[in-house]
């Protein structure tokens, strides 16, 4: 079985005219949803961040 790089270019745009693509619509409400979310990840994991140092100094004493 030979490999054929001009098949293969063809196979390739055969598939890529298959895919749907967004509208620049939905790309930007995408965009803004990720960057809410990691805002929101960020927050939270800030917050857990700093009841475990205050558990963990609490417990062990250290001030």
């Amino acid at each position: 079985m030979a490999f054929s790089p001009f098949k293969f270019l063809q196979e390739v745009r055969s598939e890529t005219a298959k895919v749907t693509w967004p509208t620049r619509r939905e790309t930007t409400i995408t965009t803004i949803m990720v960057f809410v979310m990691v805002a929101l990840a960020s927050i939270f994991f800030f917050a857990s961040d700093m009841i475990i140092r205050y558990l963990v100094t609490f417990l062990l004493g250290v001030r």
